[in-house]
């Protein structure tokens, strides 16, 4: 049978939504699908933190590569870094024998800030919709976006960047990175109308059956509706079927089976109108293309059980729970803890759960989050963005992309404004029109989190990934910046010292016990390393091999986690940190105070209630 969101398919499909919620596998296997159809298919990721790669067991990269198991398939993963490096080379190279060294030394320099990584990128997007000379030859291109948050900002900007170009871009204080642009201005207004084309482009929505994914869908079905892009199509991805009649009693299976059913039974008014297509959840990971063929085809067969490694008791070499680095956090008084990770592994409850638990011990904490599509309301319950919270010691926060540009532009016209005649006015105020002004602002607050942190814990929620590794870009840029301005013998700290720092800044990587979102956390550790940053902690999240099930289905899955435990393990033994922590799958979401508590708390996996 064919899924709803590969009925009639049109020339462009986007698949989004929280992470964690299987954008990739789905992607990739309506890729494969609409190949083995007999058509040309381009598979582009857009996450800068991209695995299509790796579903495929092969490297795929920033050059088209054809995937050779699947013929008429090329996948493409946008590389932000290589994509701002030939940027630069695009605006630099035409005029580097023309002019002194010292001018080609200012505009590299100019050109070598997070705003010209957006914009490369963004180039890059636009090229794939609306390039028809590279794109031609495809029937099809499927794109595997970022999560929710960096894809309605990558989706904006078309008509962000038009609207901007055609006002006039003034005295810009972007100028060198927007240097480009205006040639490619027809790119962007063919690429704004063929997003906003049912005829040429279908959105799908891909969620879980939970409240959270499910509200987040329903967020993204309304403001990418406000842009213009109306054709979309609703995938519920991985529900837990009904048990097997002769399975062993599981209440586990049951428990989750009755929660997911429920928020599908409450399903958001702006999702309730859409087409929807459910997918099964399936034992083994999805990975390889007989795995992705098998994805959309119908029911699994289930192999024998394994045995799984002391099924009573939590996986050897991992503390249970985040009670010990509460303890350590509780010792040292302040600092920074920032939980990073692929989106949907569980950062914003981990978060909550420590700045919980030490606001119950009495440690003043800031509890805040970078991620552009965050509500820290999903884990601590309604109210809590509201400031102070309900709970004694615990401030709670957000950094909004929107309110932090509002409030950027507004300092800026206020201060350096306050100078200028009606015309410089004027200029200012469209040049702080630019989208990169979002960027400097996030940075911004994002750099008084840091500074504040010196008095006191602040527990960071950061956004998924690709977009947290893009802030760090801009930390580095403006390290750079102050060290060049500076110079030699004058004392400074910039925002970058304050991460290096591990007395300052402690990094908790959060995963999930799965291939994709564990090979991520090791390339982002990587990452961090070469920043001179060095985790601090790992933390594995609902991992089933420490909530012990029965059922064939989740006793399958549970001891497929096993040989990923074992690499976390490693990693974290090889940074030479602290024993990692897991928190075991629960049979109902940790909301609430009460509920993130007992994360702090968990003994040894207990009976579940009858």
């Amino acid at each position: 049978m064919t899924p709803r969101f590969l009925v009639d398919p049109p020339r462009f499909l986007f698949f989004t939504g929280k992470g964690g919620v299987g954008k990739t596998s789905l992607a990739c296997a309506a890729a494969v699908r609409l190949a083995g159809a007999s058509h040309r298919v381009l598979l582009v990721s857009t996450d800068p933190a991209s695995n299509v790669g790796q579903v495929f067991g092969l490297t795929v990269g920033d050059q088209i590569t054809a995937i050779a198991a699947v013929p008429g398939l090329d996948a493409l993963e946008i590389d932000p870094e290589a994509a701002a490096t030939a940027y630069r080379e695009s605006i630099v190279g035409p005029v580097r024998d023309l002019l002194p060294a010292a001018e080609i030394a200012s505009i590299t320099e100019q050109l070598s800030g997070s705003c010209t990584t957006e914009i490369a990128s963004f180039n890059e997007f636009t090229g794939l919709l609306a390039d028809d000379e590279r794109i031609g030859r495809y029937d099809h291109v499927v794109f595997d976006t970022a999560p929710t948050g960096h894809t309605i900002r990558l989706l904006q900007l078309p008509g962000d960047w038009t609207a901007f170009l055609d006002g006039g871009k003034g005295d810009a204080s972007c100028l060198g990175p927007m240097a480009g642009l205006n040639r490619t201005r027809t790119m962007y207004a063919v690429a704004l109308q063929r997003l906003c084309d049912p005829a040429l482009t279908k959105l799908v929505l891909v969620t879980r059956a939970q409240p959270s994914s499910l509200a987040e869908a329903a967020r993204t079905a309304t403001e990418l509706q406000q842009i213009g892009l109306h054709n979309q199509v609703l995938v519920v991805n991985a529900v837990l079927p009904e048990a097997d009649p002769g399975d062993p009693a599981d209440r586990l299976h049951d428990s989750i089976r009755v929660r997911e059913q429920a928020a599908l039974a409450g399903i958001p008014e702006a999702l309730a109108q859409l087409p929807v297509d459910q997918v099964p959840l399936r034992a083994r990971t999805v990975m390889g293309v007989d795995a992705l063929r098998s994805l959309l085809s119908g029911a699994e067969s289930l192999g024998p059980q394994g045995s799984l490694a002391n099924p009573s008791t939590i996986p050897e070499g991992f503390e249970l729970g985040v009670r010990g680095l509460v303890d350590d956090l509780r010792a040292a008084g302040h600092g920074l803890v920032m939980c990073m990770g692929k989106g949907g592994v569980g950062k914003t409850t981990v978060a909550a759960a420590i700045a919980v638990a030490l606001a119950e011990h009495g440690i003043p904490v800031h509890l805040t989050t970078t991620d552009p599509a965050g509500h820290l309301t999903d884990a601590l319950g309604e109210g809590a963005e509201q400031g102070a919270g309900q709970i004694p010691g615990l401030t709670v926060s957000r950094i909004d992309p929107h309110e932090a540009t509002a409030n950027y532009r507004e300092r800026v016209l206020r201060t350096k404004g306050a100078t200028l005649d009606a015309d410089g006015k004027a200029r200012l105020a469209e040049d702080l029109q630019s989208p990169c002004t979002e960027e400097v602002a996030v940075f911004q607050q994002f750099s008084r989190l840091v500074h504040e942190s010196r008095r006191h814990i602040v527990v960071m929620d950061t956004a998924p990934t690709g977009h947290t590794l893009l802030l760090m870009d801009a930390t580095g840029s403006y390290h750079r910046d102050v060290v060049r301005t500076m110079g030699e013998g004058t004392a400074y700290t910039t925002p970058l010292m304050r991460l290096q720092d591990p007395a300052q800044t402690r990094v908790v990587i959060v995963t999930l016990p799965d291939a994709t979102p564990v090979l991520e956390a090791q390339g982002l550790a990587a990452d961090l390393e070469r920043a001179g940053i060095t985790p601090w902690a790992w933390v594995v999240n609902a991992s089933l091999a420490a909530a012990a099930p029965t059922s064939d289905l989740l006793h399958q899955r549970a001891t497929a986690e096993l040989p990923h435990l074992a690499r976390v393990r490693e990693l974290a033994a090889g940074a030479g940190r602290r024993t990692p922590a897991v928190i075991p799958m629960l049979p109902t979401d940790p909301v609430g105070e009460a509920a993130l508590s007992r994360l702090s708390a968990l003994d040894q996996p207990t009976p579940l209630p009858a």
